[in-house]
């Protein structure tokens, strides 16, 4: 029904999210590598390293966490173990980026982080409890042995 779409449309997320910060934090260090000031006596040169190291660090785990959903849509299998938790570390990394967003950017990226929120959520929770197909019922066979005669 709604799992495999949900799956597909939160791994093109990701992956758009894992570009993104990438390219943005990568454009940062650029411009704090061309400035002449330091901030607060700290090194340009050193902020313009941690920029671009946090933004592949970052980019690295959004991707991984696309790649996660990549293969829940392939599989239609739940997401389990390590994959299970990374897509749930992933929403609770955008619950605060939201929180943080309301604040400084607006609402408009506090909506963007609610919706990757709840796409993160939904695909966890529709492959939560996900019900076996039951296999071919035969009528001849009893389900439990008959009874053993008791003696008086």
């Amino acid at each position: 029904m709604v799992r495999r779409p949900v799956a597909w449309i939160v791994a093109l997320v990701l992956f758009a999210e894992a570009l993104g910060v990438l390219a943005v934090n990568w454009f940062l260090g650029v411009v704090v590598d061309r400035q002449d000031m330091s901030l607060a006596g700290l090194d340009p040169d050193m902020m313009s390293v941690s920029s671009k190291a946090g933004g592949v660090l970052f980019g690295l785990y959004f991707g991984l966490c696309g790649l996660v959903a990549l293969l829940v849509a392939l599989r239609d299998r739940a997401p389990a173990g390590f994959g299970r938790v990374l897509l749930i570390s992933a929403a609770v990394v955008h619950a605060l980026l939201g929180a943080f967003a309301w604040g400084l950017v607006g609402w408009t990226a506090f909506l963007f982080m609610v919706v990757v929120l709840a796409l993160i959520v939904l695909l966890l929770m529709t492959y939560d409890g996900r019900p076996e197909e039951p296999g071919p019922v035969d009528a001849g066979t009893p389900v439990s042995p008959p009874a053993a005669p008791t003696a008086p």
